[in-house]
């Protein structure tokens, strides 16, 4: 009794397959400019890799911003309860979950049975956002990829004023043409990206154990200064991007056991 779990982000589609609980296969896919038409390819792609038809689903649950625009979908929940639910399935432990996605971040807290208790979002603008790690590597001058490891050799910090993107970028700029050191830039980057993450923790109340998923989850300098700044070990799952996407599917399991 397979089912599946899409979610469509800014930046990237994901989709889950589950088959009594455990994850038969996922993808996560670019969604370029129309949400719909990635969440067929994400969909499409997911089901070859498995062997499966559309028509094998039993049923399907949508998240994401883009989840009104999936008509396949059986249902649509809001990504608050997916990135829950996903989360507290990857660690039943955790009770505080950062999300930090293409051009939104969200701290949701869990109680014990991983019911949502609380949560805060950033969905006005793509501070501390992948979008914003994005725009600043551009202006640093080195691949995203290789923005942790342009932070590891700094040697001093450089604090950053702005946290908006457009600003930000003309601040970094600036600093850059002042002569100082880009690792040092990095650095201070990753440090305002925790502050402001940290911020949004604190709104909710920081309780034990924290995880962090989305696609900034891979950036191990973002998840050090959290770990900083926080004061806790911060677990970064396996695969941080498809907790949203896991949750759907997990919810989509529960609409045709009850």
């Amino acid at each position: 009794m397979p089912v599946a779990g899409i979610d469509v982000g800014s930046l990237t589609a994901e989709v889950v397959i589950l088959d009594q609980g455990k994850i038969v296969h996922y993808v996560i896919m670019p969604t370029g400019y129309n949400s719909k038409t990635a969440a067929e390819k994400a969909m499409d792609t997911a089901l070859e890799a498995a062997s499966l038809k559309r028509s094998d689903l039993d049923y399907i649950v949508a998240t994401g911003y883009g989840r009104v625009s999936i008509d396949f979908a059986n249902k649509r929940v809001t990504e608050i309860t997916c990135h829950g639910r996903g989360a507290y399935n990857l660690n039943p432990h955790v009770r505080t979950v950062i999300d930090i996605g293409g051009q939104d971040s969200k701290v949701i807290c869990l109680n014990e049975r991983g019911k949502v208790l609380d949560f805060t979002m950033n969905d006005k603008c793509a501070a501390g956002t992948g979008r914003f790690l994005e725009v600043m590597a551009q202006a640093l001058e080195v691949e995203l990829d290789g923005l942790s490891d342009l932070s590891d050799q700094a040697e001093n910090t450089v604090s950053i004023s702005s946290m908006c993107t457009v600003f930000a970028e003309s601040e970094v700029v600036s600093l850059i043409a002042r002569g100082l050191p880009r690792e040092d830039i990095a650095r201070g980057l990753h440090q305002a990206i925790a502050d402001r993450t940290a911020g949004m923790v604190n709104r909710v109340g920081l309780q034990e154990s924290v995880m962090i998923t989305g696609g900034v989850a891979r950036n191990r300098a973002v998840v050090k200064a959290l770990n900083e700044k926080l004061k806790t070990k911060i677990i970064v799952p396996e695969e941080p991007q498809i907790a949203g996407a896991l949750g759907a599917a997990l919810l989509a399991e529960e609409e045709i056991t009850v």
